[in-house]
């Protein structure tokens, strides 16, 4: 039980919301190696160019050593490689496998559905306002910050 007070609160707000979503996306993303953070480097090497696990590390705020073991995971299920740069021959560039953009279909699928359940009380118009609004607020993040969803590459 609440109070006005209480729901009038945007930190309670957005964790109440965050908490149902964790809860039901934790059950899609269970089969997934890294879970959430295997599905943001799926995604991010599915979209785009590919790029170097460093630069994805920093543009999801993942540190570069768990970055390292993520994508190994990855990669031992098939879903991602790594290819040496052209451009220099130090870095990998991570793309997805075909597996992996297949994998990724579902899941994403599935999230949408998880999406639905949590958003189930807006309309159609809310719900596309309410995630132009919030991914206004995640871009406006300083350069660099963990929050910065520009384009990792």
């Amino acid at each position: 039980m609440t109070t006005p007070a209480v729901e009038s609160d945007l930190g309670w707000a957005l964790g109440a919301v965050f908490r149902g979503y964790v809860r039901s996306a934790e059950k899609v993303l269970a089969h997934l190696p890294g879970g959430p953070r295997g599905f943001q480097v799926l995604t991010s090497a599915t979209t785009g160019e590919p790029c170097s696990q460093q630069t994805l590390a920093r543009h999801l705020g993942v540190d570069k050593t768990v970055m390292t073991y993520l994508i190994d995971d990855l990669e031992r299920a098939g879903l991602v490689e790594r290819r040496p740069d052209p451009a220099d021959r130090r870095a990998r560039l991570l793309s997805a496998t075909a597996a992996g953009r297949a994998h990724l279909a579902e899941t994403a699928a599935a999230l949408r559905r998880v999406e639905d359940e949590i958003l189930a009380p807006l309309a159609p118009a809310e719900r596309d306002l309410l995630r132009d609004l919030l991914r206004k607020l995640a871009t406006r993040q300083e350069p660099g910050s963990p929050c910065e969803f520009a384009s990792p590459c």
